[in-house]
This record gives C-alpha cells, structure tokens and sequence, in this order.
C-alpha cells in the first residue's frame, strides 16, 4: 500500500534510489566490483553522472549503500531458514546457519567478493558507524546471537584465561568489551572467533575457486569441517537432510 504520509518528490527520490542501487548490484553481478562507477551506473538508467549526485554524495557513499543491502539480504537469508527450526533446537540452527551461509555465497559469488574480499578503494575503516557498518553488524549479530543463545542454554567447555595466549587474551577482552559489550568468559569470545574463523575460511576458498586444484566438490570437506566443530560445542552432527 502506497505511504500516502510522503509526498509525490519523496516517493519518485525512493524510487530513484531503488532503481539506482537495482542497477549498481546489476553491474555488480555481470562485470564484478571494480565496474560500479557512477558513469555506467549512468549510463545504464539514461542519466548523466552529476545527475546521481543528487541522491548519493559520492562513489564512496553509494558502493557502502550496496554493500548494506548485500549484507541485510543475506542476514534475511539466515534468518528465513532460521526460523523454520524449533526454538531449542541449537544444533539445527548451527548447522542450518553455516549450511545457509554456505549456499548463498556460492549462489552470490561477486556478491560475497565484495563483502568479503578484498575492500574496494574508498571502502575502509570508517570513523563514524553509517548504513554499511550497521547491516554489517546485524549480520554479524546472527551468529553471536546463536553463541549467547547456545552458550545460555548449554554451556559448553572453554579455555580458562589464565591458559589463554597473552597476546591473543588481551585482544579478546578489548574486543568484548569495547565492540561486544557483552558479559561472557572469555573462551567463549575465543571459540565464536574459531569458529568463525573455520566458517568463514572454508566458504571464503570455495567461493574464490582455491580447493578446486584437489576438489571438484568442497561440499564434503564441508561437512567434515561441521562434524569436527559441532561436538566442540556440545551440539549433534547431523547430515544435511537429516531431520532431529
């Protein structure tokens, strides 16, 4: 139903917007992150590039706008699958978000670059939170989420602190503190991170073609990478396909 609270301007600027950020993940898609530039994003909607700049200040401005709606799609992604699952069901949700996570990198390969590849120039650190580092978090959210969720649950066994790496223990502190805010021990920060780390790494060589020189099909190390970390955390493996 049409918001008959905005007026004609307001919803004609949306619609431009929408047809802008449309036509950059388009781009995106076919040529690949280095060719969304405001000239072909122009180009492609019958505009001049000054023109954009009416609805975004800058290149920089409008790649960190795709980037958030890249990330909110996918964290709806997770959150749909999610959902179908009974609520204390921990070790479903586990295996369905990384199994989730999984398919939809590999189904949004240029997608996943730029979220998670190399930063495009003008896409660095940023000193003030905006759009693109909400959605970020958001997304980041889902898996934390689910640790605090299991961790509130059933506990499971952490390193102590006092056998921790110093180095490493102190990063872990300044990063619950100062960017979570959350109140947990410390091994459990270590092992969302492995976790993490495992996660993230193994979907990150599949999308970018680095197993193909010994697999065909990463699906099965990927499976074997989940049953090695599901017991660490005092969940059941279970293949995909297997109900509880």
């Amino acid at each position: 139903m049409r918001d008959v609270t905005k007026s004609r301007r307001d919803r004609l600027r949306e619609a431009t917007m929408l047809e802008i950020g449309q036509t950059a993940r388009r781009i995106l898609v076919e040529e690949g992150p280095e060719a969304v530039t405001l000239r072909a994003i122009a180009r492609e909607m019958g505009m001049t590039a000054p023109a954009l700049y009416r609805y975004f200040d800058s290149h920089r401005e409008l790649l960190r706008h795709l980037v958030g709606d890249v990330f909110n799609e996918l964290t709806e992604y997770l959150h749909r699958d999610l959902k179908r699952l009974p609520k204390g069901d921990m070790s479903g949700k586990f295996l369905v978000a990384s199994r989730s996570f999984r398919r939809w990198s590999l189904d949004h390969r240029r997608e996943y670059a730029l979220l998670f590849g190399a930063p495009l120039p003008g896409l660095g650190h940023q000193e003030q939170i905006d759009f693109a580092e909400e959605c970020a978090q958001r997304f980041g959210l889902t898996f934390l989420t689910l640790f605090l969720e299991l961790w509130n649950m059933f506990p499971f066994p952490v390193t102590p602190e006092d056998e921790m790496i110093p180095e490493l223990r102190e990063q872990l502190r300044r990063y619950r503190d100062e960017a979570l805010g959350v109140d947990l021990p410390l091994g459990v920060i270590q092992a969302f991170l492995q976790c993490w780390v495992r996660l993230q790494g193994a979907v990150s060589l599949e999308v970018f073609g680095h197993l193909e020189f010994a697999l065909s099909d990463a699906e099965p190390m990927f499976e074997l990478m989940l049953a090695e970390l599901t017991p660490k955390l005092g969940l059941d493996y279970r293949p995909p396909g297997q109900s509880a």
